[in-house]
């Protein structure tokens, strides 16, 4: 079995595991890095896409989520097996295979750059959460979101993926509850969740969507990140029963995952088209609120601002975890998680202080993800087809062509976003 031979793994990113005899272990400890990686599932970004989607064409796009979640479990697969095979990240392996310095380097600029975008959705719309919830001033919104996220990311650094998985997981259930609560209020129609599984547009506009949902679904952060929370969480395992029943509870721990995440994302679709559908505004976080809370009531109006800043919070944690990990994995620079959260805290800050358009920023953080989604994506399906790296776990013939069906789909899928954003579609 293929041993790590890359450079150690960084103590500031979080603790070693104790090592444990895997067969020993229950199924239930096993579980935690894929519902981490989840998170950036349920970011601001997918709320706005989804819910834009449900609000102007009703159910037509329910297949695009439903693909998207399908393609979004092998992907996050193969991340996690690439490291719990190998005992290293996706950023680990790249940075030793890319020999030349330059080409190096010029990756690490694009996954950063992916990595600050996703950042940025994330820290406007706990922002904006405030703002919905209290009234708080978008900028102050933003400077308390970075301190709490500063705060979770402590208690990684400090106490280890253990207990950051589970304050992780506690906000994924606030996130879950404030985002599927309206569903109960608002039933979809089966007809409509039925009729809306047949793939199909209508017009340029459903697909600029549909783009950007699965621009949304599928982020470059969570590829990089999963495969750091599996190692961080599983030390490579000595024998085959051993490294084998790991790669059985992470198929469980990916399929629970986003299992969550699909049935979110299907219920802010749903929602706003059983009870939302051609309200004006509702191409906004902000106007999503007012429409919920003219049509549902304040009650629930209120349960998704609360969902919607848990989803900041959350996911932009996970974000800088991706981040200092990219930085790590390629340059081999140990920089301290706080202080590069820190850092990467100001474009966000400096776009809520001079009054940008949030909602805008939020388009624009996702045009910046579709740039970054090939050069992760591919990568990944590579790696994990090549026998000498993982040896007997490498990809069956048709995972692989899974996967490579699925990159170029993705790959498409976003160049067709590109032209649509910039050819003013």
């Amino acid at each position: 079995m293929p041993q790590s031979d890359a450079v150690g793994t960084d103590t500031t990113l979080a603790p070693a595991p104790a090592p444990r005899t895997v067969a020993s272990t229950r199924l239930l400890w096993l579980l935690g890095p894929a519902l981490v990686a989840g998170v950036a599932y349920l970011d601001p970004g997918n709320v706005a896409s989804n819910m834009t989607a449900g609000a102007r064409y009703g159910y037509l796009l329910v297949w695009v989520v439903v693909a998207g979640n399908l393609m979004a479990w092998l992907i996050q697969y193969l991340s996690a097996k690439l490291g719990i095979v190998t005992g290293q990240s996706l950023p680990e392996i790249l940075g030793v295979r890319m020999r030349r310095p330059t080409a190096r380097r010029l990756y690490w600029l694009q996954a950063e750059l992916v990595a600050m975008a996703t950042d940025l959705a994330e820290i406007i719309g706990g922002a904006v959460a405030l703002n919905l919830l209290f009234g708080v001033p978008l900028l102050a919104g933003g400077v308390i979101t970075g301190v709490i996220s500063m705060i979770v990311l402590t208690v990684q650094t400090r106490r280890g993926p253990r207990v950051f998985e589970r304050v992780i997981v506690a906000l994924l259930l606030i996130i879950t509850v404030g985002f599927t609560a309206g569903v109960f209020f608002a039933p979809p129609e089966a007809g409509g969740v039925i009729d809306g599984l047949v793939p199909r547009f209508q017009g340029t506009d459903s697909v600029l969507l549909a783009a950007s949902i699965l621009g949304a679904t599928i982020m470059p952060h969570a590829i990089y990140a999963h495969s750091a929370l599996a190692r961080d969480r599983f030390p490579v395992q000595e024998g085959p029963v051993a490294t084998r029943r790991l790669l059985w509870a992470t198929k469980w721990d990916v399929t629970i995952a986003m299992a969550i995440a699909g049935t979110v994302n299907l219920a802010i679709l749903l929602l706003a088209a059983s009870a939302l559908q051609g309200v004006e505004g509702t191409d906004s976080l902000e106007g999503a609120y007012a429409a919920l809370q003219s049509t549902l009531g304040p009650v629930v109006a209120t349960v998704f601002a609360v969902g919607l800043l848990a989803s900041g919070l959350a996911s932009t944690s996970v974000g800088a975890y991706a981040g200092a990990e990219i930085m790590h994995g390629l340059l081999r620079i140990r920089v301290p998680l706080l202080l590069r959260r820190l850092v990467t805290l100001i474009p966000a800050l400096l776009i809520l202080g001079v009054g940008f358009d949030p909602t805008q920023a939020l388009v624009l953080s996702q045009v910046v993800l579709s740039f970054g989604i090939p050069f992760a994506l591919i990568p990944l399906v590579w790696l994990t087809a090549q026998r000498g790296l993982l040896g007997a776990y490498t990809n069956r013939w048709f995972t692989t062509a899974a996967g490579a069906v699925a990159a170029l789909l993705l790959v498409t899928l976003n160049a067709v976003l590109l032209v649509l954003v910039f050819g003013g579609a």
